[in-house]
């Protein structure tokens, strides 16, 4: 997956193939590199824009920030300097998406690489328990390397937490949706971002719990092409669909469509 690098502020080079992009071109092709068709990595407000109807995006638990509870060297100074673009790795609010109301969560790769910590946990708990009271489809967007070590224990703990408060959304039986881009990896993929109604992933996307550097290190084997990618994940009955970004709103939409046509 593509990250964006800038060497000027109308260009952009693409991590994989090295190509540098007219920064407008990139825009008008939702962020995928023309030459070589690998996604870039998105901010919040980009997937807002292309995934939800204009200006129904409300965003809520915006009072929660992350602390240094274990005191961990460096920490506090890290998240002093991430804050000043965005409160934490995750931002959770109601929506609507073809015209369906949601409550939709979205992660933010760019602060601590995405990772899971506390804030991370009770937002999406924060999201869940919203789904419930007001009976709307619950949407989370993964984007994140996993669980955040500066937490230690604390971040762990989120895994327990959002898998209990998502079996209370399937006691319910109010549909969830979750879309994993890339990368998906981790403490986020061993919890909430594989327990969907339908996990549904970008096309591209690296998904899977520990990196294939790693994994080829520990079995000594080399990995088969295209290993941990969606298409392959899909092939494996890990993920339930595939979907190029530009297709993922209507997708999402004919999704909601059949989840939600007993309720009318």
């Amino acid at each position: 997956m593509t990250e964006m690098h800038s060497t000027e502020q109308i260009w952009k080079k693409c991590s994989k193939c090295e190509q540098i992009i007219y920064e407008k071109e990139l825009k008008e092709n939702l962020w995928i590199c023309p030459k070589c068709k690998s996604p870039f990595r998105l901010a919040v407000k980009e997937r807002l824009k292309m995934l939800v109807d204009d200006k129904s995006f409300e965003e809520m638990a915006t009072n929660i920030a992350s602390l240094d509870p274990l005191g961990f060297p460096g920490y506090s100074e890290k998240l002093k300097k991430q804050t000043s673009k965005n409160r934490d790795a995750i931002a959770v609010g109601t929506a609507s998406i073809g015209g369906h109301k949601v409550v939709l969560a979205i992660m933010e790769f760019d602060f601590m690489g995405g990772s899971m910590g506390s804030v991370v946990g009770e937002k999406i708990t924060n999201a869940i328990e919203r789904a419930i009271k007001e009976r709307k489809p619950l949407i989370i967007i993964s984007s994140s390397g996993g669980a955040r070590m500066q937490e230690g224990i604390l971040s762990l703990m989120q895994m327990a937490k959002t898998s209990a408060a998502l079996s209370r959304l399937d006691v319910e039986r109010i549909p969830y949706i979750s879309i994993l881009t890339d990368p998906t990896t981790g403490g986020v993929s061993a919890s909430y971002a594989m327990l969907g109604d339908i996990n549904l992933a970008e096309e591209g996307a690296l998904i899977g719990f520990a990196g294939p550097r790693v994994i080829e290190e520990t079995i000594k084997q080399k990995l088969p092409d295209g290993f941990q990618r969606s298409r392959f994940l899909l092939e494996h009955g890990i993920v339930d669909i595939v979907a190029e970004r530009k297709e993922l709103k209507n997708t999402i939409k004919r999704l909601l469509d059949v989840l939600l046509k007993n309720r009318k």
